[in-house]
């Protein structure tokens, strides 16, 4: 799931919140669907956080 980007990983937890919002699922598709939500929002605070440090050095070598 690193491989994904920010973008990528905000529009598909967009996608699993109007699925989870319809009702439609089962709960194998819930619980399937709730999993990869918490990946992908592990992958985005990963990549937020290693952003924030990177901005963070570049500051301090100026």
């Amino acid at each position: 799931m690193e491989d994904i980007n920010y973008t990528e990983a905000m529009s598909r937890l967009e996608q699993i919140l109007v699925q989870l919002e319809e009702g439609k699922k089962s709960i194998d598709e819930l619980s399937d669907l709730v999993k990869e939500a918490s990946e992908l929002v592990k992958a985005c605070r990963f990549k937020l956080k290693s952003t924030e440090e990177e901005i963070q050095k570049a500051f301090e070598n100026e």
